[in-house]
C-alpha cells in the first residue's frame, strides 16, 4: 500500500456513537467516520485529526483503507466540517473494487499565466472541473493544464487536453474548457447637457387640443 494514500482508521465501538460521544471523541484528537458500499456491512471508525487533515488536504480520492485485518480500496465520498470550515467532523468512505471503472467528476487546475494575459486578455474558464471515466485505482486527482502558450483569441478544449492513461473526459471533443478573450471595451456614456426646458407631459397635447375645441363650440 502508498504509504501517501493509506487510511489507517481503528474500529468504533457502538458505545462511542451519539452527538456527545463523538464530541469527546474529537476533544481527544480523534474524527470519526465509517465505511460503506459494495453491500458490505457498514465499519465505524476513528482516525487521529492530523492523518485524515493530512490525506484530505493533499486532494487523493482514492485510499487504501485499513481497519484491523480490513484492507480495501476506498474513495473519500463525504467530508463533514464544523461551521468555520477549520475542522473535520466526520468522514465517510465508499468501498470501491480496484478493476471497476467509475464515472465522476474532478476539478480542472490551470497552471501558469497565459501570454495573452500580458497583453490585457482576460482568462475565462467554462469547466471547472470534468465529468471523466476511468478505473478507480487509475482516478487522478485533478487535471492540470499549461496555460502558458495561450494567446487573446485562442482557447484549450476538451481535445487537446493531456488526460492520463485510461482517463475518458464524457464532455464533447470541441467543449472549451479555457480561453483567453480581449478584454470588454469600456464605453463611458456622455452626460446629457441641460436645455432648461420642462420635460414634456405624456399627452399634455392632446388634452390642450380637446379642451380648446370645447372652448369654441360654447361660443
Amino acid at each position: 500500500m502508498s504509504g501517501d494514500h493509506h487510511f489507517s482508521a481503528t474500529a468504533r465501538d457502538k458505545e462511542t456513537f451519539g452527538t456527545k460521544r463523538s464530541r469527546r471523541l474529537r476533544d481527544s484528537g480523534l474524527v470519526p467516520g465509517n465505511i460503506y458500499g459494495h453491500k458490505q456491512e457498514t465499519l465505524h471508525f476513528t482516525i487521529p485529526k492530523d492523518s485524515v487533515e493530512t490525506m484530505v488536504a493533499s486532494g487523493h480520492r482514492v485510499v487504501d483503507f485499513e481497519c484491523g485485518t480490513e484492507k480495501e480500496k476506498a474513495i473519500i465520498h463525504h467530508v463533514q466540517w464544523d461551521t468555520f470550515l477549520k475542522d473535520i467532523l466526520h468522514v465517510e468512505l465508499l468501498r470501491v473494487d480496484p478493476n471497476e471503472r467509475i464515472q465522476i467528476t474532478i476539478p480542472v487546475v490551470a497552471r501558469g499565466i497565459a501570454a495573452g494575459m500580458m497583453s490585457g486578455g482576460v482568462l475565462e474558464q467554462p469547466h471547472h472541473s470534468l465529468e471523466i471515466e476511468c478505473l478507480v485505482i487509475k482516478m487522478p486527482d485533478n487535471i492540470q493544464v499549461r496555460i502558458n502558450d495561450l494567446m487573446i483569441g485562442q482557447a484549450i478544449h476538451v481535445s487537446d487536453l493531456e488526460l492520463p492513461e485510461g482517463v475518458t473526459c464524457l464532455l464533447s471533443p470541441h467543449e472549451v474548457v479555457l480561453r483567453v478573450i480581449a478584454p470588454r471595451a469600456v464605453v463611458d456614456a456622455a452626460p446629457t447637457e441641460a436645455t432648461g426646458s420642462e420635460p414634456e407631459v405624456v399627452g399634455k397635447k392632446e388634452k390642450e387640443a380637446a379642451a380648446a375645441a370645447a372652448t369654441a363650440g360654447k361660443k
